[in-house]
């Protein structure tokens, strides 16, 4: 009698990230696991031709990958953001596809409020003068007291909840908007406890000294901070982003901060990672811009590898992974 074959783990790309940890977990649950090192769509179809699960980092999957490989039931995520697959296709294939929600939400959080308090103090131009030529050079303005200031959140998920339960003690307020909380006791009665008012977008925009991005990206989102949308947003304010770049119209936002409409941006994300050289927002003492990195730690370094991972041992042994983003046909 023939064994039956082993099902078929591929990671696409790797990048920085050590994938051990998931491989080990993935191999002694009975998968055969293949690493590629390539987000080159071809490459990936061609070595993942038997693929029963894809392990993407950054490669885009793209209908036309997913069509290619017929034996494909699985695209497990290291990240929470998806819109780099093309879920209808996955979905239309009877392909689940996960992400790895709450693997990092403790570190976002503390990114945001750290780059956030960066933009407010305006540590970049502080920094930067703090040598003798420049000791008592002052910033275009002065910064604001925080516990006079207004903190907004737009996207009240769980990483938008954790920044309002962080920054809560140092704001004079706090107001939020999220379309898809539902209006329930339940949630009523935890934004009341955290100390935020829910309002819609136009309320929380206008009020807003700081306004934090929490939101996924979708069409409906896609560069939603346009030049509109920042000249809605009070004079002096800061505009923080941890989400994904494409939020945002940048050359909006230097025009924006050009114009000393807005004072200052605290950015982990961008459209186009790493950016041109000439990109709008490098360089600027305004800005404050880190590289993507938000999410990580010491923690956050096992643990997306092992939620991916986990992903597909749950579905191998259940039928269902443990959490899809999509439900397929």
């Amino acid at each position: 009698m023939t064994d039956a074959p082993r099902p078929v783990a591929v990671y696409t790309d790797v990048d920085d990230t050590d994938p051990t940890p998931g491989i080990r977990l993935l191999e002694e649950h009975g998968f055969e696991v293949r690493v590629l090192g390539t987000r080159d769509p071809e490459r990936i179809i061609a070595g993942a031709q038997d693929a029963t699960v894809l392990m993407p980092g950054y490669a885009a999957i793209s209908r036309e990958v997913i069509e290619a490989l017929p034996n494909l039931r699985l695209i497990s995520l290291m990240s929470m953001g998806f819109d780099y697959v093309d879920i209808d296709a996955a979905t239309e294939r009877g392909i689940w596809v996960t992400n790895v929600p709450g693997a990092a939400t403790e570190e976002v959080a503390t990114h945001a409020l750290a780059i956030l308090l960066s933009a407010v103090r305006q540590l970049d131009f502080y920094t930067g003068s703090a040598n003798p030529e420049r000791w008592n050079d002052r910033a275009p303005a002065a910064p604001p007291r925080l516990s006079e200031t207004t903190l907004g959140i737009i996207g009240l998920g769980r990483i938008g909840r954790e920044l309002v339960r962080l920054a809560g003690p140092l704001f004079g307020s706090i107001v939020g908007y999220d379309p898809m909380l539902p209006d329930t006791p339940e949630v009523r009665a935890e934004l009341e406890r955290l100390g935020v008012r829910r309002a819609e977008l136009d309320e929380v925009r206008g009020a807003a000294d700081v306004l934090s991005l929490h939101l996924p990206l979708t069409p409906q989102t896609e560069r939603m901070v346009d030049a509109e949308f920042l000249a809605a947003m009070p004079a002096g304010s800061v505009l923080v982003n941890v989400s994904r770049g494409a939020l945002v119209d940048h050359a909006a936002l230097a025009a924006s901060l050009d114009a000393g409409h807005l004072s200052g941006a605290a950015l982990d994300v961008l459209e186009q990672e790493p950016p041109a050289a000439d990109h709008p927002v490098l360089g600027r003492d305004d800005v404050v811009l880190t590289p993507h990195i938000a999410y990580f730690s010491a923690r956050t370094e096992i643990e997306y590898v092992r939620i991916q991972a986990q992903n597909a041992v749950t579905l191998l042994e259940t039928g269902a992974p443990e959490s899809p983003v999509n439900r397929p046909a």
